[in-house]
């Protein structure tokens, strides 16, 4: 190699890399692929939003109208067929007078009693089924007694005598029922009384007068013994004043 070449040689290797000439890069362009598809996704995009805004406006309700009512032919007020209105059944009852608030007229009979019970079953008598139309079945005759030995005569019993009835309760507890202006207003309260009440007509009552202040007042009262409180108690239930006394 000669002096000339190595000096070149030496020459092209002290040359600096930023002073070469730098060559432009080509951008490659995009497919005609890739154009069509971003092209389809975008109408798609659109045909979306478009028929989401479409479903909107036709699920939303139609906006009201402003224009005026037209009054109906005819007569504005048309007098019914039946004036009171339907007829209900029960109507005018205590029920719906409670309801609309009116007051109304019950109330607790505070004078009833208990009534007396009733002992045994009635039987229905030919004359009573004959009036209702029932069929009354004739009674079967009663069968032929049978044949007894003749037992032994036995001397008749000797009558007891029978216990004398209880005797008025006398002394002990009494009820007073009330304090009356004259002797005569007593009696004919104790007479209603005793028609009311069963349980007192049998029990002695006395009429006693007695000074308060300058009137004299008749108390009356009736003779219960340990009966007196019930007794008082079952008046009171029926409305009336009572006290017991002793």
């Amino acid at each position: 190699m000669s002096d000339i070449d190595r000096g070149r040689i030496a020459s092209d290797e002290d040359r600096l890399p930023w002073l070469e000439p730098v060559e432009e890069q080509r951008v490659g362009t995009p497919g005609a692929g890739k154009t069509i598809a971003a092209l389809l996704v975008a109408l798609l995009v659109i045909g979306l939003v478009v028929g989401g805004i479409f479903w909107l406006s036709a699920s939303r309700p139609g906006g009201a109208s402003g224009d005026m009512i037209a009054a109906p032919e005819g007569d504005y007020k048309v007098k019914p067929d039946q004036p009171g209105g339907m007829k209900v059944e029960g109507e005018g009852e205590t029920a719906f007078a409670a309801s609309d608030g009116r007051e109304t007229n019950a109330s607790i009979d505070l004078s009833a009693i208990p009534e007396a019970p009733v002992s045994g079953a009635g039987s229905v008598t030919n004359s009573d089924a004959a009036a209702g139309g029932l069929a009354v079945k004739p009674a079967a005759p009663a069968p032929a007694p049978a044949q007894v030995a003749a037992a032994p005569a036995r001397p008749a019993p000797v009558a007891q005598a029978a216990p004398a009835a209880a005797a008025p309760v006398i002394g002990g507890a009494q009820v007073q029922l009330g304090a009356f202006g004259s002797e005569a207003k007593a009696n004919v309260a104790w007479k209603t009384l005793a028609g009311r009440f069963a349980f007192l007509a049998a029990l002695p009552k006395s009429v006693t007068p007695v000074t308060v202040g300058d009137k004299t007042l008749y108390r009356l009262r009736a003779s219960a013994g340990g009966q007196a409180g019930s007794i008082c108690a079952r008046l009171r239930v029926a409305g009336e004043t009572c006290s017991v006394i002793g």
